[in-house]
């Protein structure tokens, strides 16, 4: 993803480089895949977003290489059960009573809607994290966390399903509990061009790093982590 020079440029002068993760330890990366399920990615769905369907071979090819590497896939998925109650000003205020309803009904665990499309490449060591708002690491959210502590995780790759909303609002709180985020450029989708590119932009002013899938793989290595500073600098093409 090619950004304006005055992004490129302030990026460069607060943090002394464009792009400041040269190397992503496998062992210590995830790949966190949010909410790509049937309500938000497929045809007759409320939560459709299109776009989402053009990023799945990207999706799959990220995820198969980082699974080679010894790096951790994530499946990150919302579900609507109960969430009349816990989540109620977003339900009852932000939402018509009709379009309430139905997200409750179609986002239930129980529903077509909360599965993840056969199209996608799931495998059984896959993890999967269920949350409960738009960020997966708010706190009551879900266990994501605790999941990534786990697994000895310190860097994220954020993928899926709208980036501007949950992508985003997942990644923010990854990078404000210290985790190195990335956003996966050519993983990611938004309802409209616009929302997608101001969203990334947004983020690499401020929050993190933006990648495409081969760039990313380019820097999957199984072996120790590097300094920091030994970061790479930015160079104009």
């Amino acid at each position: 993803m090619i950004f304006p020079d005055w992004v490129v440029d302030r990026v460069v002068a607060r943090q002394g480089c464009l792009h400041p993760y040269p190397d992503l330890i496998a062992s210590q990366t995830a790949f966190l895949i949010i909410d790509l399920q049937n309500y938000y990615t497929q045809p007759g769905f409320q939560g459709e977003c299109a776009p989402s369907r053009a990023t799945f071979a990207a999706v799959n090819k990220l995820a198969a290489a980082l699974r080679a590497a010894g790096g951790h896939i994530v499946w990150v998925k919302t579900c609507s059960d109960g969430a009349d109650e816990f989540w109620s000003h977003h339900h009852q205020y932000m939402l018509t009573p009709q379009r309430s309803q139905r997200r409750l009904r179609e986002l239930s665990a129980s529903h077509e809607g909360f599965q993840i499309p056969g199209a996608l490449d799931v495998h059984p060591q896959d993890t999967h994290v269920v949350k409960r708002c738009y960020s997966a690491l708010s706190p009551g959210s879900s266990s994501l966390h605790e999941v990534l502590q786990a697994k000895g995780v310190t860097r994220v790759l954020v993928g899926g399903t709208v980036t501007n909303v949950c992508c985003e609002s997942t990644a923010r709180d990854a990078m404000m509990m210290d985790y190195s985020t990335i956003m996966v450029h050519d993983t990611l989708s938004a309802v409209t061009p616009e929302e997608h590119v101001n969203s990334l932009t947004n983020w690499i002013l401020f929050f993190g790093d933006v990648l495409g899938v081969d760039e990313v793989i380019s820097r999957v290595q199984p072996g120790v982590a590097i300094a920091q500073d030994e970061r790479q600098t930015y160079s104009p093409a």
